[in-house]
């Protein structure tokens, strides 16, 4: 096996790289479950409304029942982004606009259309973060499979939580780093690595998805604008929709190519890699190509676990 090929370690052919339909699937199925995961504390929002709104006997009574105000904006269809840039008059206007329009109209059924139109607004939230969750569940598995490989190695690491923004030392043991960590970071063969997810790169001004830098998370803030401390750089596309398949391949070898020119400028060459959910069969052979011809690095196909620990295993070892 060529050292230089690591993706012949887990592809032998353009085939490999193809999302099956069954990956499909069940990735679209995936999507769903990570839909009701995030609309959970929505619904609970709106039973505890629910619960403090029936105190009131009449649509304009809601007003003084303590606490409920802010829910009665959203009912009124503005969102938190939006409820920031007004003052108290536009959202009390906003309150009394849903009561005379909305509440009052519907009798006796006022609790139920409040709450209605609450869950209207918060499933509008919803779907504008379900456009990105294709990224965010990318970003965990590759995370996890990271973990693993250093796990696996004995190699301890430590996280960056999105929460503190801080970095926290792992135990091996938190099944749920995945869903809050922006980056790692661990020590091996004498060497310190650190990922970071989502960075804009200074010299680039444009965001990529993975960065591998060598340097510890001590070191890292004074890394970015240093080129030659970047040792890989990856583009991450989780969407499972076939349909967008190729246009999110575009977007992704846009990327890398310019990433490879801006680096290029300064004589350098890191490692390069894509990891993709829906790969269809004209994107896959274009990739094997870039593969094969040294464009790319490294590859793997999202939906399949062995491809994706394989690519990790690799990205631990640069």
């Amino acid at each position: 096996m060529s050292a230089d090929k690591p993706h012949r370690q887990h592809l032998t052919s353009s085939d490999d790289l193809r999302t099956t339909y069954e990956e499909t699937r069940a990735g679209f199925v995936a999507l769903a479950l990570e839909r009701n995961r995030r609309a959970t504390p929505f619904i609970e929002e709106a039973r505890s409304l629910k619960a403090a709104a029936s105190q009131a006997s009449t649509p304009a009574s809601l007003i003084d029942i303590d606490g409920i105000q802010p829910a009665m904006l959203t009912a009124a269809g503005v969102s938190d982004k939006a409820a920031g840039h007004m003052e108290e008059q536009d959202k009390e206007e906003a309150i009394q606009g849903l009561i005379k329009q909305f509440l009052e109209p519907a009798g006796s059924k006022f609790v139920e259309e409040l709450v209605f139109r609450f869950l209207l607004t918060r499933g509008d939230a919803l779907g504008g973060s379900m456009r990105n969750v294709g990224g965010a569940m990318a970003q965990r598995k590759l995370t996890r499979a990271i973990i693993a490989t250093l796990s696996v190695a004995g190699i301890s690491y430590q996280w960056l939580s999105e929460k503190s923004n801080t970095w926290i030392q792992g135990t091996g043991d938190d099944p749920d780093i995945e869903l809050y960590a922006k980056g790692l970071s661990w020590s091996s063969r004498g060497r310190n690595r650190t990922v970071r997810y989502n960075l804009t790169v200074p010299f680039l001004k444009k965001n990529v998805d993975l960065c591998l830098f060598n340097c510890s998370n001590e070191e890292l803030s004074g890394s970015y604008k240093n080129p030659a401390l970047y040792v890989a750089l990856g583009e991450l596309k989780g969407g499972i929709d076939p349909a967008g398949a190729d246009e999110h391949w575009k977007t992704a070898r846009t990327s890398l190519s310019r990433i490879n020119m801006a680096f290029a400028n300064h004589g350098l060459s890191p490692h390069l890699f894509f990891v993709g959910a829906a790969i269809e069969n004209s994107m896959a052979e274009e990739i094997w190509s870039q593969l094969e011809d040294g464009t790319l690095s490294n590859a793997a196909n999202l939906t399949d676990s062995n491809q994706v620990a394989s690519l990790c295993r690799w990205l631990c070892s640069l």
